[in-house]
């Protein structure tokens, strides 16, 4: 962002008008201070309230006094439709919820009498597992959609003798939330607030992910992954104890070794299972559904998870990355980043590779 930075002396005026120019030249005698001003043009900054001379006209320009950047073509904004958004996004919260719901009480009405016929241990076993994976999805689920995001510290701003000199600095005005908004802040109008470290706003959690909820919706999806992946698993396996015995019309009629010929049989066989599909129960129904919906949601899921992932090893956020497309800052991409997000002791981040540090030696 390019903008006119207002230059002031090491201490600030004792009046209240702060005279600053791109090309000022500034003397002190005691408590006088003179500024040569050609073509002046006066503002106000928002951050501490002093009046400010430019020597030109700048729509954005830093103050030289709190470091507070005035945007002065921005207006007020106004927050459409915000409640026609959180309907939204608390529709799809119920919707997950009601999804999440139907696969562990339908999992566990379709698949466990077929787990237990197998032996009383093999039930127990699988139905701590199932117990387990749905206390900590619901849980995590639930902690990233209803735990605030992460709200910006509160500031004292709009005032000269309060706000001190770099007390905000790079600060910029949300024309939103009427509130300074620091650079690593981000307005959501879905959520209606603004929001620290911000990520993404997703409406399948319907909030932000940001500083506050971060972990949360990792440890979702982490979990998320897992018991879609168990659930293929231990339905496909129910699947197979309860379907039909196929009938297979021509395949004794198959003899020789040809790709025509194994194409034909893997027809006669595909064939053979949907026509014994019609004779499934509702039990055996609910597990084709549920073998079917975890494998789309674990392809999805898993993409999502590995995207996240990748952002976090390199040190930044979903928005961040959009940000730093084309330019050319270096980002320091390493393990620390992963063991710094996940909260890990330092006496554990010794012993983890280094990749980061192991690249760079191997370069030199």
């Amino acid at each position: 962002m390019d903008f006119t930075e207002a230059t002031t002396s090491s201490r600030p005026p004792p009046t209240t008008t702060l005279r600053s120019t791109a090309h000022d030249v500034v003397t002190s005698q005691e408590e006088h201070y003179v500024t040569s001003v050609i073509d002046n043009h006066e503002t106000t900054c928002w951050g501490c309230g002093l009046r400010l001379f430019l020597s030109s006209y700048a729509p954005i320009f830093k103050c030289g006094w709190c470091g507070a950047i005035t945007n002065q073509n921005a207006r007020k904004c106004d927050n459409k439709f915000f409640w026609w958004r959180r309907l939204r996004d608390r529709c799809f919260v119920c919707v997950l919820l009601v999804f999440m719901l139907f696969v562990i009480c339908g999992g566990v009405w379709a698949v466990y009498p077929v787990v237990f016929s197998i032996s009383l241990s093999c039930g127990v076993f699988h139905s701590i597992i199932t117990v387990i994976l749905s206390v900590t999805t619901v849980s995590m689920f639930s902690l990233a959609a209803f735990r605030c995001a992460g709200a910006p510290p509160s500031l004292l701003w709009g005032s000269y003798p309060v706000v001190g000199k770099g007390d905000l600095e790079n600060y910029t005005f949300c024309n939103y939330c009427s509130k300074p908004k620091s650079p690593r802040t981000h307005h959501c109008r879905s959520c209606g607030m603004c929001i620290l470290d911000m990520d993404h706003h997703c409406p399948f959690i319907g909030n932000c992910v940001g500083a506050a909820n971060h972990r949360c919706f990792i440890a979702f999806l982490i979990s998320a992954v897992i018991s879609t992946i168990y659930v293929t698993i231990i339905s496909a396996y129910a699947a197979l104890h309860i379907w039909p015995p196929p009938n297979y019309r021509s395949l004794t009629l198959l003899n020789g070794f040809s790709s025509k010929l194994a194409l034909r049989t893997m027809n006669e066989i595909i064939l053979a299972f949907l026509r014994s599909s019609v004779f499934l129960s509702t039990r055996g129904l609910v597990l084709v559904y549920l073998f079917v919906a975890s494998v789309s949601v674990e392809i999805g899921l898993s993409v999502l998870l590995w995207q996240q992932l990748c952002y976090i090893y390199e040190g930044k956020t979903y928005l961040g990355h959009l940000s730093s497309q084309g330019s050319d800052g270096f980002e320091q991409r390493d393990c620390q980043n992963l063991i710094r997000f996940f909260g890990c002791p330092f006496s554990a981040s010794k012993c983890l590779p280094s990749f980061y540090n192991f690249r760079k030696s191997h370069d030199k």
